[in-house]
C-alpha cells in the first residue's frame, strides 16, 4: 500500500508515504525516558561548566547527544519502512470473512526497533487491528493477517495503515501513516433457485425463442461463401449457380431471452433495518432471481423504483453476454452483485417512473415490492407488458412487524396484482425463497402455511 496504491485487491500495492514534519518535528516524538536523557545531559553539561569538571562535561554530552542521535536515526528509518495489504477475497457474500494480510519490509540498511501497527476498518467489519513486531533486520520483512467479517452489505475502505516505530534504548517513538486503502465489496446473499418455468422458456435460450441469423462478420449477408466445415446441406444451389461458386445458407443461433428484475427501493415500503429488515431481503432475493436467470441464459435488466437501472461498472443497466458462455454469466452476476451492493432506499414514493421505463416492455418481469397502496398497488398491474410473463413478491409492512390487521388489506393488493395477469405471492419474515420461486411456478397453487396472508393468498393467478 502507498502512493500509487489503487483500490485493486487482487494484488498488494506498496507504498512509502513520507511521515508528516521533518527531523525538528520529529524531536516531538521523544518518550519520557528519551526527554529524561536530554534534560539530565544538559544539566550535567551546565554542572561542568560551573564546576570546571571535564569529566562531568564528557557524561553530560553523552546523556543529551543519545536521545538526539535516536531521533535521527528513526527519522531516517521510518522512511524507509515499506507496507503492503493484500485483500483475498476482494468480494464476499453477506456473512462471509475476508482475510487481509500485511507486509512489513525494511529497504533500509539499519535494523528497525520495535513496531507496531494498525489498520483502520470501519466497525461494522470488527474492531480494529493491532499487532506488535519485534525488530526487522536490514532487508528482512514481516507478515501478519486478520480477517473482517459484515452481515451487512455495502463498500468498506481497509486503510490507512498506521505505523509506530521505536528505537532499541526506548528514546523515540515516530508515526507514520500510509494513505492508500483497499476496498472489500460485501455483495448481497443469494440463494440457488429451482430451475422452474415462470410461463417462459425455462432457459434463456432455445427452441422456443425467436431465432436470428449468426453473423460471421459486419459484411456478412444472406448467403454467403461456402467455408471449409460448413453442412453441405445448408448448401444454396440457386445462388451457387447465379455467383458461380458454393454458396450456403446462414446459419440461425437463438436471440437471447430478455427479463427485468424491478427492485422497489421506496423508504416507506419497507419496515425497520439492519440485516433481518425487509428491505434487504428484497436485495437479497433479487439478486438471487438475478444471478439464477443469467445462469439460464437470459439477458437481465436490473430496475428500481425510480425508473433508473442499478448502476455496474462498466454495465449500462443490463448484464449478460453470450448465450450459453458461463464466463459470461459469471462476470455478469459478479457485476450485477456489486451493483446490489451498494444499493440503498429511495426517497421517493410512487411506482410512476418504473412504470414509465417498462411501458411496453414485454417478456419476463420479476419485482420485489415493498408495502403498497391501492394506487401503487394499481400502478404495478399496469406494469405488465402485454403478453409478457409477471411475477411479483410484495413484502408487506404490517406482516413483517408483526401486525395481523393488515394482512387484508394485503391481500386486496395482491388480488388487484393477480386480476392484471400477475403471479402474485406474500413474503413475510423468515419467508423462504426457493419455495416461493417454486411455488410462483405452479398455476393454482396455494401459498404455504405459515406466510403472511396464506389465509387468502390462495392461487397465485395468472400466467406462471
Amino acid at each position: 500500500m502507498g502512493p500509487g496504491e489503487g483500490p485493486d485487491p487482487g494484488r498488494p500495492g506498496r507504498g512509502a508515504a513520507a511521515g508528516s514534519g521533518g527531523l525538528w518535528a520529529a524531536l516531538g516524538g521523544l518518550t519520557t525516558r528519551g526527554r529524561s536523557f536530554l534534560a539530565a545531559g544538559i544539566a550535567a553539561a551546565s554542572c561542568s561548566y560551573v564546576l570546571g569538571q571535564a569529566d562531568l562535561l564528557r557524561v553530560g554530552l553523552l546523556l543529551a547527544v543519545l536521545p538526539l542521535l535516536c531521533v535521527t536515526v528513526l527519522h531516517r528509518t521510518r522512511h524507509r519502512v515499506t507496507g503492503s495489504r493484500r485483500l483475498a477475497p476482494a468480494r464476499v457474500p453477506a456473512g462471509a470473512e475476508a482475510r487481509v494480510r500485511l507486509r512489513i519490509d525494511n529497504v533500509s540498511r539499519i535494523p528497525t526497533g520495535l513496531l507496531m501497527l494498525q489498520d483502520r476498518v470501519p466497525y461494522v467489519l470488527g474492531s480494529r487491528p493491532r499487532f506488535v513486531l519485534d525488530r526487522i533486520e536490514p532487508g528482512g520483512r514481516r507478515e501478519v493477517s486478520y480477517r473482517v467479517r459484515s452481515d451487512l452489505r455495502g463498500r468498506y475502505p481497509l486503510g490507512p495503515l498506521q505505523l509506530r516505530l521505536t528505537d532499541p534504548f526506548g528514546m523515540c517513538e515516530l508515526a507514520r501513516g500510509f494513505s492508500a486503502y483497499d476496498t472489500l465489496t460485501v455483495v448481497p446473499h443469494t440463494e440457488p433457485l429451482p430451475p422452474v418455468r415462470l410461463g417462459a422458456p425455462g432457459s434463456g435460450h432455445g427452441d422456443g425463442l425467436r431465432r436470428s441469423p449468426a453473423l460471421a462478420g459486419e459484411d456478412d449477408v444472406i448467403p454467403r461463401g461456402y467455408r471449409h466445415g460448413d453442412d453441405l446441406r445448408r448448401v444454396h444451389w440457386r445462388s451457387t449457380a447465379r455467383h458461380g461458386e458454393l454458396m450456403v445458407r446462414r446459419e440461425e443461433q437463438p436471440r437471447r431471452a430478455r427479463c427485468t428484475v424491478l427492485l422497489d427501493t421506496r423508504r416507506t415500503a419497507y419496515e425497520g433495518a439492519g440485516p433481518g429488515s425487509s428491505f434487504e431481503w428484497a436485495v437479497s432475493a433479487a439478486a438471487s432471481a438475478a444471478v439464477h436467470l443469467l445462469g439460464r441464459g437470459f439477458s437481465v435488466q436490473l430496475l428500481t423504483d425510480t425508473g433508473g437501472a442499478v448502476p455496474g461498472p462498466g454495465a449500462p443497466g443490463e448484464y449478460g453476454g453470450r448465450p450459453g458462455s458461463p464466463h459470461d454469466s459469471a462476470d455478469a452476476a459478479g457485476l450485477l452483485l456489486e451493483s446490489l451492493a451498494a444499493v440503498e432506499h429511495s426517497e421517493g414514493a410512487c411506482l410512476s417512473p418504473a412504470l414509465g421505463s417498462l411501458r411496453g416492455e414485454g417478456g419476463l418481469l420479476v419485482a420485489f415490492f415493498g408495502g403498497l397502496d391501492e394506487q401503487q398497488a394499481a400502478l404495478a398491474a399496469r406494469m405488465r407488458g402485454r403478453g409478457g410473463t409477471a411475477v411479483g413478491f410484495v413484502l408487506d409492512p404490517a406482516a413483517w412487524r408483526g401486525d395481523p390487521r393488515g394482512q387484508g388489506a394485503a391481500e386486496q393488493r395482491l388480488q388487484v396484482l393477480r386480476e392484471a395477469g400477475w403471479t402474485a405471492l406474500p413474503a413475510g419474515p423468515g419467508a423462504s425463497l426457493p419455495d416461493l420461486w417454486r411455488l410462483a411456478a405452479g398455476p393454482g397453487l396455494t401459498a404455504p402455511a405459515g406466510f403472511p396472508g396464506s389465509p387468502g393468498a390462495g392461487t397465485a393467478g395468472g400466467p406462471a
